[in-house]
């Protein structure tokens, strides 16, 4: 069975099923004759599983080892069902200050935030968690800069295949075919030192000091 009628059988993308592949939660079989991945009905119900269970919020880590074994079902979805009331009260948690700041009807000019951040705080210390936006922001940027990076390094990369094949077609001194494609090459590197650079700011540093307020 091919990807594309795993995806219309199981709902699931086929960017979905390959980042599973990824994750080593399904290991379909190539066919020896094309090369591409072969799926059978019972993997196709193995993705149907990890859908559901994507869909109650459980980690990949958790489902794998429920796969291997390492996990009972039954324990996992228990354990689930804590995580998810403890997320649930500090939802409600997290309503009820929103409402009581809305139903002062102040605006953010005249806003004190110190009687609020001090409630925070007290609501913390008895076990109140509140959502980590800024560890969602981080992702983003993380997503951007690597599909930045990723855009660029391509075109460089077609950039050193059009030197090539004018190199094949109308041959030039090698030292000056290696001369064009070192340039683009060095910008490569540079731009993946840059990324890693980028990461860790977003990562700590900088980015890291910004979360501290």
């Amino acid at each position: 069975m091919k990807i594309n009628e795993v995806e219309q059988q199981a709902g699931i993308t086929k960017r979905n099923i390959r980042f599973y592949e990824q994750q080593g939660l399904l290991s379909p079989k190539r066919n020896g004759e094309n090369g591409y991945r072969d799926y059978t009905e019972e993997e196709v119900e193995e993705l149907k599983k990890i859908k559901l269970l994507r869909k109650l919020s459980l980690p990949i880590e958790e489902i794998r080892k429920i796969q291997t074994g390492e996990l009972v079902l039954e324990d996992a979805l228990m354990r689930q069902v804590i995580v998810l009331e403890r997320e649930k009260t500090d939802l409600e948690a997290t309503v009820k200050l929103c409402r009581s700041l809305g139903e002062e009807h102040c605006q953010y000019l005249t806003l004190s935030p110190e009687h609020y951040l001090e409630r925070m705080v007290e609501m913390e210390k008895e076990g109140t968690r509140f959502s980590n936006v800024d560890k969602q922001d981080v992702i983003r940027r993380k997503r951007a800069s690597i599909i930045a990076a990723v855009v660029f390094i391509l075109i460089m990369v077609f950039l050193i295949m059009v030197f090539v094949w004018g190199f094949l077609m109308d041959p030039i001194p090698l030292w000056m075919l290696c001369g064009f494609i070192l340039i683009p090459a060095v910008v490569i590197l540079g731009v993946i030192i840059s990324l890693i650079q980028r990461i860790r700011e977003i990562e700590g540093g900088e980015e890291d000091v910004a979360r501290k307020y």
